[in-house]
């Protein structure tokens, strides 16, 4: 992975807690429809960073995709309540119509919500926004039909465990349960009946 020499996440000087969180992320179980890979992470939020980005695929079509990024800063970090935090986007496509729902952020903020907590998971200071934008074409491109998306950014702050690491395969597990739930799949499990389920969105687009 040639972005791993530039990733603070995997430099030599990565405190241990870190870098057993970041091994963690390597153990979880996901959904075959979500493809997670390494992501070059940012180098100014934190001392240390370890960024993933992932896609919810159907054969040739990508349902939704987002990024998740994991943070450390070994001297705590006041606003987080810790020395990790947990950092995401996360985009799909809807139907205008759904869009348009004066209920959809608080839905939307529910997913992510329940999606940790069908886990068992704890965290602090959750925070986050949801965004619906539309998008109209005119003149050449006026045939295109009007195209609506959904897009949530959202971090909070993962109870850490023994050693001062929190269960980042956990964590990541739910994650990607969310981009399911924004994708329209149905639940995987038992576990994900908490979650409101999506409606019908917009047909997905090829990759």
């Amino acid at each position: 992975m040639d972005d791993a020499k530039e990733d603070a996440g995997h430099t030599n000087t990565a405190p241990p807690p870190f870098r057993a969180a970041v091994d963690a992320l390597r153990t979880a179980r996901l959904r075959p429809q979500v493809e997670v890979e390494p992501t070059r992470a940012p180098q100014r939020l934190a001392p240390f960073a370890h960024a993933l980005e992932a896609t919810v695929v159907d054969g040739e079509q990508d349902l939704a995709d987002g990024r998740l990024v994991l943070l450390h800063d070994p001297a705590g970090h006041d606003a987080w309540r810790g020395t990790f935090r947990l950092v995401t986007l996360v985009r799909a496509e809807l139907e205008p119509e759904m869009a348009a729902d004066p209920l959809l952020p608080e839905v939307c903020w529910s997913w992510l919500t329940g999606a940790l907590q069908a886990r068992g998971l704890t965290y602090d200071e959750p925070s986050g926004t949801v965004t619906r934008a539309s998008s109209h074409y005119f003149g050449g491109l006026a045939e295109r039909p009007s195209a609506s998306q959904i897009e949530i950014r959202a971090s909070w702050t993962p109870r850490e465990g023994l050693g001062g690491v929190p269960d980042t395969a956990a964590h990541l597990a739910s994650w990607c349960d969310l981009l399911a739930q924004v994708a329209g799949l149905p639940p995987a499990g038992p576990g994900d009946a908490s979650v409101v389920t999506l409606p019908q969105r917009r047909g997905p687009q090829s990759r």
